[in-house]
């Protein structure tokens, strides 16, 4: 059955985030109904043990899952022309596994084959293909012993030059050829690439491991209703989808989040924390509806 979830950084708009206010966030989005907190993999990389199981024991008690969400820096580059860059993206990536099997968390998600936001410096795909798809073969022998799937998220023309339509991804995935790599579509870069989305979805099908979702101008599901959310939740019925559906939401302009996702005006008509949280409410509900029929 689709589980439903939210990025941690909804009511803010920068990335930093810690311990405590992930123990909140845990409690909020329980309080709202969510069953999934999205958190950031480079946040768990540096997290210790001891903060790892509090926010694990906090998860198990309001029954809360977690998934990790990773946007990597240029140093860990799985498509670098670097050797060096390659290794240590291996090296940033196992470690991160391991903390994830520590917290519980079983998915890996994000543009993990390259780096966020992309400067585009390079854009040789075929030889960022080789060298991407070479390191997460081996990295899938890693996620496999740590119980982690990666799920590659396929983003838009202005993010990557890597994966930016469902068909290549498809390929993509079917190189590596493994079990525990498979990918994500995002609703607001598919209304970009994709020709149907909807049909994008199902011709994902089995490989289909995540899914975020958002307006086509990354506002919450149904608040201007730029996409079809019932055909949405049609297309994962129709492809037994079972894993989590995450909202990844950006309303508010300004700081790190605004700058690295493009949000240069306020599209929450002012919100304050509450009506945030109204918003956020009201959108779960409806996502739900159309999800689960």
């Amino acid at each position: 059955m689709m589980k439903f979830g939210c990025n941690y950084s909804y009511w803010q708009n920068s990335w930093k985030f810690s311990i405590e206010e992930y123990l909140g966030m845990v409690n909020k989005l329980a309080d709202i109904g969510f069953d999934v907190l999205e958190i950031s993999a480079d946040h768990l990389y540096h997290m210790s043990d001891e903060e790892i199981g509090r926010l694990r024991a906090e998860g198990e008690k309001r029954n809360m899952e977690f998934s990790t969400n990773s946007g990597p820096a240029k140093e860990y580059d799985l498509a670098s022309s670097k050797e060096e860059v390659r290794r240590n993206g291996i090296a940033y990536f196992e470690k991160i596994f391991e903390n994830m099997q520590k917290l519980g968390s079983k998915v890996l998600v994000g543009a993990i084959y390259s780096f966020w936001p992309t400067d585009f410096v390079e854009t040789d795909k075929e030889a960022a293909w080789e060298r991407s798809i070479a390191c997460l073969q081996e990295l899938s022998k890693k996620a496999e012993a740590c119980d982690v799937t990666c799920a590659l998220e396929v983003l838009n023309r202005n993010e990557t030059y890597i994966l930016t339509d469902c068909a290549e991804a498809i390929e993509y995935v079917k190189r590596v050829g493994s079990d525990h790599v498979n990918i994500l579509l995002d609703t607001y870069h598919m209304n970009i690439e994709e020709d149907n989305m909807y049909d994008a979805l199902r011709k994902a099908g089995k490989l289909l491991g995540h899914v975020h979702v958002g307006e086509c101008n990354r506002k919450l599901p149904g608040m201007n209703n730029s996409i079809d959310w019932p055909a949405i939740g049609q297309a994962l019925r129709d492809i037994n989808y079972d894993h989590y559906v995450v909202m990844e939401p950006f309303l508010l302009k300004g700081g790190e989040v605004g700058r690295d996702v493009r949000v240069f005006r306020d599209l929450s008509g002012g919100a304050d924390e509450e009506q945030m949280t109204g918003y956020i409410k009201t959108s779960l509900e409806y996502l739900k509806k159309c999800c689960l029929g």
